[in-house]
């Protein structure tokens, strides 16, 4: 049986690890590089470095930060925030990356996961999905489309959750992965930093919808929340920020918590 992943989020805004609840109110929470190499000696499985305003910046990633970052861990890495080519990916990679993540750039174009899943193969191309519970569709209007409305109860945002898109997130990462993408990083943008647990419903629509591995991010406020996540949501790894970068809790508790429930992890 196939261990499932702790992973810990390095949210990195002007070169500092922040974290904030639904995308804002930002706190400071460290340097990546020192949280990076802590979460390394505590057993993480692996760690995902986001540059949460890149993409709502229009500046590309900061490759010096994620160079730093990956000189301190010895496990995969994910880098995220905006790429928007697959020249991107490839400096991603260069600096250290093990997985390179696509957001906004896919939303508006994509064929770049098939071109990037091709170039470097789909073990390397995440989707990640900012995706946002709405009581109503909204009506949105995508460049060079008619206006549009989302079908589901849910819809993906880009930008660093600025923007909303008239993207079903279901259909969403069918397509992505029918292109190539080999993993998906979904956020619950009311649920993140909520610590009230993760979006189970949104969890189990989207891994019953791929044959891909998903992560779960947005609402992990105690080991429980994380339990829920990969057996009743059907997620294959769990993600957190707020919970390890203030100390609620420790990542081997996390892990102690999970299999004394049966869920098979990589003990530290």
């Amino acid at each position: 049986m196939l261990t499932r992943r702790v992973i810990p989020c390095l949210d990195v805004d002007n070169g500092r690890v922040v974290k904030g609840v639904s995308f804002l109110n930002l706190r400071d929470a460290g340097d990546p590089a020192e949280l990076a190499a802590f979460y390394d000696r505590e057993g993480a499985d692996e760690l995902v470095f986001l540059d949460i305003t890149a993409s709502s910046d229009g500046r590309q990633t900061m490759v010096d930060v994620v160079r730093r970052v990956s000189e301190q861990v010895f496990i995969p890495l994910t880098v995220g925030g905006g790429i928007r080519s697959v020249e991107d990916m490839g400096r991603m990679l260069e600096a250290g990356a093990d997985k390179v993540g696509v957001n906004t750039a896919a939303v508006q174009d994509p064929s770049l996961i098939g071109k990037c899943a091709e170039q470097f193969g789909s073990q390397c191309v995440v989707l990640a999905m900012d995706v946002k519970r709405v009581d109503k569709p909204l009506r949105v209007k995508l460049e060079g489309e008619p206006e549009a409305v989302a079908e589901a109860p849910w819809q993906v945002f880009t930008h660093g959750g600025r923007r909303p898109t008239a993207f079903d997130p279901v259909k969403w990462a069918r397509l992505a992965v029918d292109l190539g993408a080999g993993e998906i990083l979904l956020t619950s943008m009311n649920s993140d930093g909520t610590q009230g647990g993760y979006d189970l419903p949104l969890l189990v629509a989207i891994s019953e919808a791929v044959n891909v591995p998903v992560i779960a991010s947005g609402g992990a406020g105690r080991p429980d929340h994380m339990y829920d996540a990969l057996v009743t949501g059907r997620a294959d790894a769990v993600l957190a920020a707020s919970v390890f970068h203030f100390g609620s809790f420790r990542i081997r508790d996390v892990k102690a918590h999970l299999a004394e429930r049966g869920v098979p992890v990589r003990r530290t």
